[in-house]
C-alpha cells in the first residue's frame, strides 16, 4: 500500500507546536539563568535584613551601627 500523499497535519497546528517548542525553550534558558545568576546581598541592594522578631538586624561592620568613642575630657 502506497502512501497518500495528502498532508495530515494542518499548518495552525504546526504552529501552535512550533510556538510550544520556542516558550520551553524560553523558559529553560531564564531558569538557568537564574540559576546562575549571584546570589544577591541583602546589604548591598539597600534591603533592610529581619531577624525572627520583625527587628532589623544590626550588621558588626556596618559603620553607622558602631557607637562612636567617648571624647576625653580636657581640662582647663
Amino acid at each position: 500500500m502506497a502512501s497518500s500523499g495528502k498532508k495530515k497535519t494542518t499548518m495552525a497546528k504546526l504552529n501552535r507546536e512550533r510556538k510550544l517548542r520556542e516558550r520551553r525553550i524560553d523558559k529553560q534558558f531564564k531558569k538557568d539563568a537564574r540559576k546562575n545568576a549571584p546570589a544577591v546581598d541583602p546589604e548591598q541592594s539597600g534591603e533592610t535584613v529581619l531577624d525572627a522578631d520583625g527587628l532589623p538586624v544590626v550588621q558588626d561592620d556596618d559603620p553607622a551601627a558602631v557607637e562612636p568613642a567617648a571624647e576625653p575630657l580636657i581640662e582647663v
